[in-house]
């Protein structure tokens, strides 16, 4: 694949993620502010491999992270993957999606390190629920 610009990689990763936060599935257009695009490995490439589209939430609350603990296992795993790991196989929404559930230590840890249950997510959860916007299908 022949290199390409920052705008174009900013355009493509929107738009295989269907403008969604690759790790906690909040629209952007739900929210109106605009997502960031994530480096998985922060200390990997500029290459779609390596990037993801993130919701500021969980971009500034990943940070550099790689790792993080499962609070079941109380062991360190990786964090979700999103070019690696399928999405439904780590997480499911419960309590009418205003609540993420990891199914696995590395979908657990990926919660708790994005803080994506945070009390004020899950009320902002609940207004797009309501107005039925949200999960996304």
């Amino acid at each position: 694949m022949p290199n390409l610009s920052w705008a174009e990689l900013v355009r493509n990763v929107h738009e295989r993620a269907g403008f969604l936060c690759e790790y906690c599935q909040t629209s952007q257009l739900i929210t109106g502010q605009a997502m960031h695009v994530d480096h998985i490995d922060p200390y990997g490439e500029d290459i779609l491999e390596n990037l993801c589209l993130s919701c500021g939430n969980c971009n500034l609350s990943k940070a550099r992270a790689t790792t993080a603990i499962d609070p079941e296992t109380n062991k360190p795993v990786l964090l979700f993957n999103p070019r690696s790991d399928t999405w439904s196989d780590h997480f499911e929404w419960i309590q009418q999606g205003t609540i993420l559930r990891g199914l696995t230590p590395s979908g657990r840890a990926t919660i708790v390190r994005l803080k994506i249950n945070q009390e004020r997510v899950v009320n902002a959860h609940a207004l797009w629920v309501f107005s039925g916007l949200h999960p996304p299908s």
